[in-house]
């Protein structure tokens, strides 16, 4: 594991969770949720894709960990994507 796979760094281009809600009450709540851990500037949603996505931009560095436990506390769960699109 490094600190690529294991955070997310700060910058335009974020870090996409998959997610096993579907809907978009749901997504807000995972969005609102996640907007309260310090260092997360915005959550985009992406409900035009199954199964559903969500992108986390930060200012400094989170940890992945920090960003599925607070997902799991609103009853769903999020699974990172690989670093880079191939």
């Amino acid at each position: 594991m490094s600190v690529l796979t294991n955070n997310i760094i700060p910058g335009n281009h974020g870090k996409i969770f998959g997610t096993n809600a579907m809907e978009d009450v749901d997504l807000n709540e995972i969005k609102a949720s996640l907007l309260e851990l310090d260092g997360i500037e915005d959550v985009l949603l992406n409900t035009g894709i199954f199964p559903r996505e969500f992108t986390v931009h930060t200012n400094k560095m989170v940890s992945i960990t920090d960003i599925e436990n607070r997902v799991k506390s609103v009853g769903f769960h999020a699974i990172p994507k690989d670093l880079f699109e191939l």
